[in-house]
């Protein structure tokens, strides 16, 4: 749906947040998949912040970096610290700012497993890549991270992704302007396919409406070379709505 002009500005790190925590085994697997083949069925993944979730997207928030322990609990692995952080302006990212709130973490949950992942919306590619501090005779700190650039995955690769975040970022992916209704209709098929609580599809309807950002006319194209997908969203958003007003 089209964006209200009037509408409060877009908090990239809540909407990443609620996603992420939402469905942390899909965010682990997507945004940092060299570490993701760990994170068996039988792991547990306990966020270390317990916020509350907002019911919509749209709402300011203080922006935050998301946290997540895997543990084991048959101990056949040490636990696991996943710091995933969202990072919508480059030319924001600090990698000691990084680097310090890993080590903050690190100290306060007495671990040295720690794994920085950071989720670029945008990308100058020239981000710093490593963290080395010493001087010409020793190094005495190295520090990287694994860097995940939405722009350099090719959206037609995750068309038919199960992964419901793939699915859900596809418009933030790389993408021909002629692909664009595809974008949003492929979306909003893993949306409805993939996520069987009708809360959560109209909650993360309002995430793809912001991050594809159709105007009037491309919304009415799509609905008439999408109708199954359209009028099963149309019909969804009306009836929860409808639903809100009657308890309200």
């Amino acid at each position: 749906m089209p964006k209200d002009s009037a509408s409060p500005p877009t908090s990239h790190d809540q909407n990443f947040k609620n996603l992420i925590l939402d469905y942390p085994v899909q965010a682990i697997q997507l945004f940092s998949p060299q570490e993701s083949e760990a994170i068996t069925s039988e792991a547990r993944i306990v966020p270390l912040r317990q916020e509350q979730l907002k019911e919509r997207l749209g709402n300011r928030f203080r922006e935050l970096d998301v946290p997540l322990l895997v543990e084991w609990p048959d101990g056949r692995r040490e636990a696991l610290l996943f710091v995933l952080e969202e990072e919508s302006d480059p030319r924001r990212f600090s990698i000691h700012r990084l680097a310090h709130y890993c080590l903050d973490l690190a100290e306060l949950c007495s671990t040295d497993r720690v794994v920085p992942v950071v989720i670029f919306l945008k990308t100058s590619s020239k981000e710093p890549r490593e963290l080395v501090l010493g001087s010409e005779r020793y190094q005495y700190l190295s520090f990287n991270y694994i860097r995940c650039a939405l722009q350099e995955l090719r959206a037609e690769d995750y068309w038919h992704s199960n992964n419901l975040i793939a699915r859900l970022c596809l418009s933030l992916m790389s993408w021909r302007q002629d692909q664009k209704l595809e974008v949003y209709a492929r979306a909003v098929r893993g949306l409805s396919t993939l996520e069987p609580d009708p809360e959560k599809q109209l909650k993360y309807l309002d995430f793809i409406d912001i991050y594809t950002a159709l105007d009037d006319n491309e919304m009415e194209l799509y609905q008439q070379k999408y109708p199954k997908e359209s009028s099963t969203m149309a019909n969804l958003s009306d009836r929860l709505r409808a639903e809100g007003m009657e308890k309200g």
